[in-house]
């Protein structure tokens, strides 16, 4: 654990570094040429190897997600002209927005009443997640499907979990209102609505300028107008597959089976079809809340369960977050020792001092 640590501060000296001097790079270049494009590759090839020195889910999953999709897809839209990035940014704001899930709102529509609903219903979330050690102590005597069921609960819930965390401490530090990166997906009423407006929306605010715009606009002009968005969304799904095969990659180092391709190839037909079918509809005909809510949530669990999990099963990314999870609690519990042991010493010294004057 030691060597993990000492591996992910480097790691992050290099991404901290190399954000410096691709904010200065955009300061001496300008905007959408591809002499910023060209000084910038360096550091984007970079970002894709760093996560290859980090074995662990914690630090390793989460940097691979930071550094290799978020960051490197920012500054190809940064060498452009376009994304969250600017070089009139402090170099502070400039590395956060960079390689953390936040992005700044540009007005606070928040209320008191809204802000006190948030976190309680984060402080339940928190109390439902800590249950996770010792139900996953109860695996070997569950069935594998709903041990599977109950693991992409506390997936979903851990996610949302570090996500807020980084956003905490970004807003900490920038002093601005950020977005929160899930809305309540168990109340999708549509894949639209699960993928565009509550799942993860970091990654799809990234995703929608990169490839959605781009295939968008190439398909209008060869295909017409009406079905460029349809193979762009398609197009948008399957590069979120093949960033979720590199992402499992750095956490397993397995050879891809491509089943999280075929999963997000699938969800990608059925927001297509979505669309075609409100288009023909306009809007004359719809299925109750609740039962799109029912059958858009168990869509995205039954597929999960049969073609996402599996994935991270092989990686034994469970068994891999429970060790590093005890290791954590060892690590704190020997940490507190040891500073309560010096505690100790201080006091009998400073009694000792006393009773001698």
């Amino acid at each position: 654990m030691e060597g993990e640590l000492s591996n992910f501060f480097m790691v992050w000296m290099s991404v901290v570094a190399s954000l410096c001097y691709c904010r200065t790079i955009g300061n001496i270049t300008k905007q959408g040429t591809i002499t910023r494009f060209l000084l910038l590759l360096p550091v984007i090839s970079l970002f894709l190897f760093l996560p290859l020195n980090l074995t662990t889910v914690y630090l390793g999953g989460a940097t691979s997600f930071f550094v290799a999709w978020l960051a490197v897809f920012k500054l190809l839209l940064f060498a452009f002209g376009r994304g969250p990035l600017s070089s009139n940014l402090s170099l502070t704001s400039f590395i956060l927005l960079a390689c953390f899930p936040i992005k700044i709102q540009n007005q606070s529509s928040s209320t008191k009443k809204d802000s006190n609903k948030s976190c309680l219903n984060f402080a339940m979330k928190s109390i439902i997640f800590a249950t996770h050690m010792p139900v996953f102590k109860r695996k070997p005597y569950m069935h594998p499907k709903l041990f599977l069921v109950i693991y992409s609960v506390y997936l979903y819930l851990g996610l949302e979990i570090i996500l807020a965390a980084m956003a905490a401490l970004a807003r900490a530090f920038l002093g601005v209102d950020l977005e929160p990166q899930f809305n309540e997906p168990y109340l999708s009423t549509s894949l639209q609505d699960f993928w565009g407006r509550r799942w993860n929306l970091m990654v799809s605010s990234i995703l929608r300028p990169t490839v959605y715009d781009p295939v968008r606009l190439i398909c209008s002009r060869l295909i017409g107008k009406e079905r460029a968005p349809l193979l762009a969304v398609i197009a948008t799904f399957i590069v979120s597959g093949l960033m979720h095969e590199l992402i499992f990659y750095y956490i397993g180092r397995i050879k891809p089976t491509w089943e999280l391709t075929c999963f997000f190839l699938l969800h990608g037909a059925g927001v297509a079809i979505e669309t075609v079918i409100k288009k023909e509809l306009k809007g004359k005909w719809r299925l109750p809340p609740a039962v799109s809510v029912v059958l858009t949530v168990s869509f995205v669990m039954v597929t999960g369960l049969w073609l996402f999990l599996p994935s991270l099963m092989k990686c034994e990314a469970d068994i891999r977050a429970r060790r590093e999870t005890l290791a954590l609690f060892e690590f704190l519990k020997s940490l507190s020792g040891m500073i309560l042991g010096f505690r100790k010493e201080e006091i009998i010294a400073l009694l000792s001092s006393s009773s001698r004057s």
